[in-house]
């Protein structure tokens, strides 16, 4: 598994993961729009810490020079 995200990218994805993570926690989203949040918010925070993003790898992109 090799990095294909950018140093900016992966900061902005942790940051977004935590902020979605954080409204499900808090309460302030519920139901489906709260299991959304949930979800997407695991996955931003993982491919950010690991710096791999498997639709980069599928779609043949790279946000790493």
């Amino acid at each position: 598994m090799s990095v294909n995200e950018a140093s900016w990218d992966r900061v902005v994805r942790v940051i977004l993961g935590v902020i979605l993570l954080g409204l499900y926690f808090m309460g302030s989203v519920s139901g489906t729009v709260g299991i959304i949040a949930l979800i997407v918010g695991i996955i931003m925070l993982a491919t950010g810490l690991f710096g791999f993003c498997p639709l980069y790898k599928v779609v043949g992109f790279s946000t790493k020079k």
